[in-house]
């Protein structure tokens, strides 16, 4: 049976038969629609359909162009679970207000540790963005009388799959910047999402100082036999030339015989010198410790139990464009929210045959897309070469933090009200000489 009869078997075959045993649950609300990216949909059918994909493949192959089915679906775009991040503020802005140097890149580094415990509690994977999709968001009245924040994101390449975001709290000087992308490979009964792309995290009331961050690894167990299970792998780079100090932070999988899951294990070092100046231990979903190597003292880092997370604000759906992140998958969200696959998977499938149109279209029309609120680093970025596109509006933190609410909301619609209009128009593709073509 080849992979389109084992995909129409998700939809329409047995899918009948196990919907009668066990009907679809019908969700209201957002605390009831996000229970269910914590329901494990993992049964024996399921299981059999993903060896039926999975058979086809093999070890090291790239799995961006295979179709998963919906049941290991997480209710939102990879664009809006970027936002996990910036969901724990009082850290971030904690290490903002933190003077001294070494203590100030500690609570940098806790902030970011902390942040990776906010997940589906099943095994479940974000839906991928099409090209020119975009997520927009705000936080009102953050702790530490730090006023708004704001973020934007938009998938600014589809081959390979980039994820490009921007993010500035303008009361602070706090801007972050980066693109996530997830390089997917097939490992026999597991799969490994490689996390390419830097992220970058700038301070403006300290003189610009720069992060450069990088992630770990993701990878699924079990998919051929055992539970299916998540779990963060390889090495976390918390790094500031700056302050001459770097983190390399060890996320360690469990192995066949001994181990456990979800331990880390890591250092602080000079950079210069190569000195390590503290060690830490614990999982990165409960626990962390340091320990000051100087003096053998040992203390708590974070218990991300204890941490408080902010969700972010959204603009209605009805002042959203049709390729704004919730609205586009509005459909199959909602499928997937009441579990019902087969409607979910016929959404999906609208959502991303549209864009293989429009890709069929550019290619016959001589055009390159462009993505609408990013651009290529040129020579203003010198700081932030490496991480290739950034946000399209030079942003100045030494300008007023009125100045540079103005300047985002001018970029793009973040609050209730600004509905999309040609002010935020960028010309969305390029012909291949280098003029510009509306599209």
């Amino acid at each position: 049976m080849g992979l389109t009869s084992k995909l129409e078997k998700l939809k329409l075959g047995d899918h009948d038969k196990s919907e009668k045993k066990q009907p679809p649950v019908t969700t209201t609300g957002a605390a009831s629609d996000a229970d269910t990216d914590d329901i494990d949909e993992m049964d024996n059918e399921g299981q059999s359909i993903l060896m039926g994909i999975i058979a086809q493949l093999r070890p090291g192959m790239d799995l961006t162009k295979i179709t998963l089915p919906t049941f290991i679906l997480e209710k939102k775009s990879m664009l809006e679970r970027i936002t996990n991040f910036f969901q724990i503020p009082d850290l971030l802005l904690e290490a903002n207000n933190t003077k001294e140097p070494v203590a100030r890149f500690i609570n940098v580094l806790k902030w970011y540790l902390a942040s990776w415990h906010i997940a589906p509690k099943a095994v479940k994977k974000p839906l991928n963005p099409v090209l020119g999709e975009t997520f927009s968001c705000y936080w009102k009245d953050l702790p530490y009388n730090a006023g708004d924040a704001y973020y934007l994101s938009e998938q600014t390449s589809h081959h390979p799959p980039k994820s490009s975001y921007f993010y500035l709290v303008p009361k602070e000087k706090i801007r972050v910047d980066g693109t996530v992308i997830p390089k997917s490979r097939f490992l026999g009964n597991s799969s490994a999402a490689i996390m390419e792309g830097l992220g970058q995290v700038t301070l403006g009331n300290w003189n610009e100082e720069q992060y450069v961050i990088t992630q770990p690894n993701v990878y699924v167990r079990g998919i051929l036999f055992g539970k299916m299970k998540m779990e963060l792998g390889d090495h976390l780079i918390v790094k500031c030339a700056a302050l001459g100090l770097e983190a390399d932070i060890e996320f360690k999988t469990k192995g066949f015989i001994s181990g456990t899951y979800d331990a880390i294990e890591g250092t602080i070092r000079e950079i210069e010198t190569s000195k390590q100046l503290f060690q830490l231990s614990g999982k990165w979903n409960d626990v962390i410790d340091i320990k000051d190597l100087s003096t053998g003292k040992k203390s708590l880092l974070i218990d991300t139990h204890k941490t408080i997370q902010v969700k972010p604000l959204v603009r209605p759906l009805e002042e959203q464009s049709e390729y704004e992140s919730r609205r586009l998958w509005k459909p199959t969200v909602d499928a997937l929210a009441r579990r019902d696959h087969e409607v979910a998977t016929e959404e999906k499938f609208k959502v991303e045959n549209e864009q293989r149109e429009k890709a069929k279209k550019r290619l016959e029309d001589g055009v390159e897309f462009h993505p609408k609120y990013f651009r290529p680093v040129d020579a203003q970025d010198h700081s932030s070469k490496d991480l290739g596109v950034i946000f399209n509006k030079h942003i100045n933190l030494a300008e007023p933090p009125e100045e540079l609410t103005k300047r985002v909301l001018d970029a793009a619609p973040f609050l209730p009200g600004q509905t999309p209009n040609e002010k935020f128009d960028i010309p969305p593709f390029k012909d291949r000489v280098g003029s510009q073509t509306k599209g």
